[in-house]
């Protein structure tokens, strides 16, 4: 194999072919949330959950363990799915304005998600431009047999399911402009069409909704307005009632309206109620709305958006009010669909919703609708791996069984709710064995965590998550404590989710790690030189953490640290939970980030590194055993810390640019005999001549003398080397 690494450049098949057999990887599964999310359905029926994305993936979640992937031919995103009820199918709409029917078939006793038709919605010829066929909003009829699609020109077209056929009884504004009464009209277009709803008890009827504000009920047999729903107030969204007999339009102005719906008044000019719910001031829209009736009596209402625009109008928010009930769900990142779980059997009078399903840009968010307070339901899968920005991360596979029970114990002590027998989406049967051993995933993170993951099957399953921040002292308690204080009754926020990019204090940041599956040590190093040496334990502890402080420059003189300060540890005996706790910090002077880190637990040492030198240190006796300075005289860069050296990075860039340029023509020029680095390059030129090199031989690089990250250690590690003295 390493006869390959050390030829001369250049295309050969053979080696390209043998580079295949020798370096197979294959993508087995994807663990953490689905990047870049734009589209969310649910088949109640099948208890199945869809996710679809900008990049043209769409993701089928089941029961823990039950996953699938299909990804469409063209990389445009997925702006809505739809699940045919029951029937294993699913109806994607891309942004190019086509639509694409999958289904999930059986292959080797393994479920796949496979593409069947695509259509794609053709203009009226010279009538019609290309926008106004853009599909705006789909309703798939709940017989699965018809698919209506609304268009940016206010029309609306029927496709035959399964198989994608359009039908000639399309609905244009025309036809129904005819029925709206002449004072509405005021020449004026209705608009595009914002919502579709099919009739909750007669399948024959749809509610059609117009941006402009105007709802029509209309008859899909007699091809006739039933109702008319002058609404004067820009449209976002419709939804049902169970019964049928009333329906909740939202709009742009953040306030919605129930409308009744009677046969005896074919015309509605004004709604039985309309709400604003955080007026009177401006309101940002409400998105989109759901009704959902209870046994209990009041109404469940959920609604997207609808803030106050000046004073919390960049806030992602979803809205639940039941009675005299109001919560706020506070989000951290944008809210890109929702959906309840709810009964759906006709036969039953009520909806009874059980859970509130929210996709969010960063997380998916599931809250319990029967208990008190709504609280959050913990996911089995798709956790945001990065709710801190991840900073570095370490697997260990074939736990011991004893460290892995320690470490769930430790998990469902810090969360005694983590449990997932609640989970609603149930849907599907997990076929993969059992594994045969236990995989770990430990996640470092910019705000000090460091976060354990099940990693031995299909879904990445959280454990247990180890705080540093509380063995220093930080602003963040301050902070906190601050903004609890001025915080505002109303709106009667609740912050929700775990995704949280912002870090109090970046030189929290871990920076590596390393565990021992043996003994249950931990090292965990930072961005400000810190090494917590920390051990496992069942119980919980109270106790002073010793602290050591270890010089890797050993006094040279000449350099000065510009960059941040260290983490002053808290003075004091600290309470830690049961887990990882703190037995020493080591902290290297100067402060800077960590690069290189290892332990040796037999040997009760450890080592570490940073851009200036390393260091060995005995956690058993407390006490440093060797530091060793790695700078070069000309290494100043890296006494100012990360912040200065990304002012460096076109310097930085150009050196290495040249360095490339001047190994690649080494071997072409003459050179002066008597210089060191010409011999370096003579040695180069005479390698590059043979086609095939020994393994041994290897081409020598001059090192730079202005290479500024000269002095990093990259890497370290104990061995046994089997010396008498």
């Amino acid at each position: 194999m390493m006869k390959f690494r050390f030829r001369r450049q250049g295309n050969d098949p053979h080696r390209e072919k043998i580079k295949q057999d020798l370096f197979a990887f294959n993508k087995t599964v994807e663990h953490g949330f689905p990047n870049q999310p734009s589209a969310l359905a649910y088949d109640p029926k099948l208890q199945l959950m869809a996710i679809g994305t900008k990049s043209g993936a769409i993701k089928i979640y089941g029961a823990p363990g039950v996953e699938m992937t299909g990804l469409h031919k063209d990389t445009a995103a997925v702006t809505q799915i739809h699940f045919l009820y029951g029937q294993g199918r699913i109806l994607s709409l891309l942004d190019d304005n086509t639509i694409h029917l999958w289904e999930i078939v059986q292959k080797e006793n393994r479920s796949h998600l496979v593409e069947v038709h695509s259509f794609n919605l053709p203009g009226r010829p010279g009538i019609e431009s290309t926008s106004a066929t853009r599909v705006t909003v789909m309703l798939l009829k709940l017989s699965c047999d018809l698919l209506a699609l609304g268009t940016e020109g206010g029309g609306v077209h029927f496709l035959e399911l399964p198989t994608l056929t359009l039908l000639n009884k399309s609905l244009f504004q025309d036809e129904v402009m005819q029925s709206v009464p002449e004072e509405y009209k005021c020449g004026k277009s209705l608009g595009p069409v914002e919502s579709l709803q099919e009739h909750p008890q007669d399948s024959d009827k749809i509610l059609i909704g117009y941006s402009r504000g105007l709802v029509v009920l209309w008859d899909l047999n007699s091809r006739h307005v039933d109702n008319l729903f002058l609404g004067k107030q820009q449209l976002e969204s419709l939804v049902w009632e169970r019964s049928g007999n009333s329906f909740v339009s939202s709009h742009s102005d953040g306030g919605y309206m129930v409308w009744a719906v009677s046969s005896s008044n074919p015309c509605t000019h004004d709604p039985i109620s309309s709400t604003i719910p955080y007026g009177p001031f401006p309101c940002k829209a409400v998105n989109k709305i759901l009704w959902r009736t209870t046994e209990s009596g009041a109404p469940l209402v959920l609604f997207s958006g609808g803030m106050p625009r000046a004073s919390y109008g960049d806030r992602h928010c979803l809205t639940i009010l039941q009675d005299s009930s109001h919560v706020t769900l506070d989000f951290t990142s944008r809210v890109i669909d929702f959906f309840t779980i709810h009964c759906t059997d006709k036969d039953k009078e009520f909806d009874d919703p059980s859970a509130l399903v929210v996709l969010l840009e960063e997380e998916l968010v599931v809250i319990d609708l029967q208990m008190a307070g709504w609280p959050t339901v913990p996911a089995p899968y798709l956790a945001p791996l990065h709710s801190s920005a991840i900073t570095c991360s370490c697997h260990i596979s074939n736990v011991p069984p004893k460290l892995w029970e320690r470490v769930i114990s430790a998990g469902q002590q810090q969360c005694p709710l983590q449990k997932y027998e609640n989970w609603p989406i149930c849907g599907g049967k997990n076929l993969a064995p059992d594994p045969k051993q236990k995989e770990l995933l430990l996640t470092g993170h910019e705000d000090g965590t460091v976060r354990f993951w099940d990693a031995s099957g299909v879904s990445l399953k959280p454990l247990y998550k180890l705080s540093t921040a509380n063995i220093f002292q930080t602003d963040c308690d301050h902070n906190d404590s601050l903004t609890q204080a001025g915080e505002e009754e109303w709106p009667p926020f609740k912050k929700v989710g775990c995704f949280d990019p912002y870090s109090d204090d970046p030189r929290l940041g871990i920076q590596k790690i390393s565990l021992c599956k043996y003994s249950g040590k931990l090292v965990v190093a930072g961005t400000a030189g810190q090494v917590i040496v920390m051990v496992l334990s069942d119980e919980k502890s109270d106790h002073m953490i010793d602290v050591a402080t270890v010089d890797l420059l050993q006094d040279r003189e000449g350099f000065t640290w510009k960059g941040h300060d260290r983490l002053p540890p808290k003075s004091g005996s600290v309470v830690f939970a049961p887990g990882f706790q703190p037995v020493v910090l080591v902290q290297c002077m100067p402060p800077a980030a960590v690069t290189a880190v290892t332990l040796h637990a037999e040997w009760n040492l450890i080592a570490f590194g940073t851009s200036h030198g390393f260091g060995l240190f005995d956690y058993h006796r407390r006490n440093p055993v060797l530091a060793r300075c790695t700078l070069h005289p000309n290494d100043s860069l890296a006494m100012e810390g990360p912040l200065s050296r990304v002012k460096s990075l076109k310097k930085s860039l150009r050196q290495s640019f040249r360095r490339i340029r001047k190994s690649r023509v080494s071997g072409k020029k003459r050179v002066v005999v008597n210089s060191p680095t010409s011999k370096v390059q003579e040695a180069n030129a005479q390698l590059a001549e043979h086609d095939e090199v020994t393994p041994v031989q290897r081409r020598i690089e001059p090192r730079s003398a202005d290479d500024s990250l000269s002095g990093v250690v990259r890497c370290l590690c104990f061995a046994d080397t089997f010396l008498r003295d």
